[in-house]
């Protein structure tokens, strides 16, 4: 090779060197990842004030979405979700448990005082228990998959390993997807059956006064079909399920929602309201089960012994045999 061409080949590559020399340090204080990480913290900590604040991105895609890089709201939304809603739910679930279970061992179960007369009386036709057990298996299956996505991940992954969590997690969704519309049709027929039985009165304020009759001796304040405690069990069930049913529906069709945020909004309202319920529902169980002798036969058989009805219902009794729906002469409400 000729001496000048060896020349120009050392001149072009000193030129070169110089050149990257030059642009290292340049180059080196632009990546610099702590600086960035420290001016995102800072830019993060100012949109914060905005809830629809975002930090934004360019891309050639159509979905304009996917140029959100970060959107602080997110964490908040994120923070709730594995933090306070496990507390809410822990609190509301575990809490009413403890409750039930404290109330069982110190005032045992409520016995049918006079003891079983041996003659029944209509408390529920079949459409009525059809319509009730409609509603109630659905938001017991909802429930239980509502409960595995708050708690699954910490309690029963763990346990049945991560195959088995997934396979009950899938089944879980799509019965809950399935099973929200049956649940929504029976919160709103028992809504339409059962409204004029459920309107509040001076009488169920004294029925809760005296706690019922649960607490203590002596029979509660004599009531109708549905006394005070049964009246806050129906529009639990009626507000709180609505309240599930229109969130369930936005988070069903996110096109519907009208965002990301009333997404988040809306998921939270679901949560709290599911775990509350949840929580009033266990206590309503309790009584229509094991607390209390007799109950179950008016959602079972829909025929309760005559005793149990007077001593829980007597002014609805004397409406009965006063239309010659109840065996016996006319009773007096028990005191």
């Amino acid at each position: 090779m000729p001496l000048g061409a060896h020349l120009r080949f050392l001149f072009s590559g000193l030129l070169l060197a110089l050149a990257l020399a030059v642009a290292a340090p340049a180059g080196a204080q632009q990546v610099n990842p702590t600086a960035n990480s420290v001016r995102e913290q800072q830019f993060l900590e100012v949109l914060k004030g905005n809830p629809s604040a975002e930090l934004r991105g360019r891309v050639s895609i159509p979905d304009t979405r996917a140029a959100t890089l970060e959107r602080p709201a997110g964490r908040d939304w994120r923070s709730f979700h594995q933090g306070t809603m496990t507390r809410i739910g822990a609190v509301a679930v575990l809490g009413m448990l403890v409750i039930l279970v404290a109330f069982y061992l110190f005032r045992g179960r409520i016995r049918i005082e006079a003891g079983p007369s041996g003659q029944t009386i209509t408390r529920f036709n079949a459409f009525e228990r059809f319509m009730h057990w409609l509603t109630a298996g659905c938001f017991i299956i909802l429930a239980l998959s509502g409960l595995n996505v708050t708690f699954g991940k910490a309690l029963l992954l763990p346990l049945i390993g991560p195959q088995a969590f997934t396979n009950l997690s899938v089944a879980a969704k799509w019965s809950h997807n399935f099973l929200a519309w049956p649940f929504m049709l029976g919160v709103a027929l028992m809504f339409l059956v059962w409204i004029k039985d459920n309107i509040p009165n001076l009488g169920d304020l004294r029925w809760l006064a005296a706690g019922g009759g649960l607490i203590g001796k002596g029979h509660a304040p004599p009531a109708r079909r549905f006394n005070g405690g049964q009246k806050v069990i129906f529009w639990a069930v009626v507000l709180g399920g609505a309240a599930l049913s229109v969130s369930g529906i936005y988070l069903l069709y996110p096109s519907f929602s009208g965002g990301v945020l009333d997404m988040q909004f809306w998921n939270m309202v679901h949560g709290i309201v599911a775990v509350l319920m949840i929580a009033v529902m266990l206590a309503h169980i309790y009584i229509g089960s094991i607390g209390m002798e007799g109950a179950f036969d008016a959602m079972g058989s829909g025929e309760v012994d005559l005793n149990w009805a007077k001593e829980h219902h007597a002014l609805w009794v004397a409406e009965e045999v006063e239309k010659g729906r109840a065996p016996g002469a006319r009773l007096q409400p028990a005191e």
